[in-house]
Order: C-alpha cells, then sequence, then structure tokens
C-alpha cells in the first residue's frame, strides 16, 4: 500500500508511543492530534492518497507530516 516514492516514516518506539497518546487524549488541540495521526498513518507506509481518504482530510494537507523529523523530535 505504500508508495516506494515517498520518504519513509521511521519512528521510534517512544515517539510512536508519545504520538498515539496526543491521537487519543482528548484534551489535545485538533492541529497536533491531526499531526499526530497523519505522521502514524505515514509510519504505517499509507501513501498520502491512502492517509487523507482514511482521515477525512485534504491530500496536501498530509504531504507536508512526512518530513517529521525536520517538524520536530519529540
Amino acid at each position: 500500500m505504500g508508495d516506494t516514492r515517498l520518504p519513509a516514516v521511521a519512528l521510534s518506539d517512544a515517539e510512536r508511543l508519545t504520538l498515539e497518546n496526543w491521537a487519543r487524549r482528548r484534551s489535545t488541540a485538533q492541529g497536533p492530534a491531526q499531526r499526530a495521526q497523519i505522521v502514524l498513518a505515514c509510519a504505517r507506509g499509507w501513501n498520502n492518497t491512502v492517509v487523507a481518504a482514511r482521515l477525512g482530510i485534504e491530500r496536501k494537507t498530509d504531504s507536508g507530516h512526512r518530513e517529521f523529523p525536520a517538524y520536530g523530535q519529540l
């Protein structure tokens, strides 16, 4: 399901756990929670079209989150 032309998103166990907590927690603001969901989906190997369809977002919204380390380490 992943597109080999897209950069892989590699997460450590600690980063994955933190992002999963942010995505699930009700007190997390909507923006960071959605970014966490996008990064987790990209880490699963989904391409931008699949991520956008499954999360109900625009494809261009998700394409910028593949460069997760540039976004900031946790």
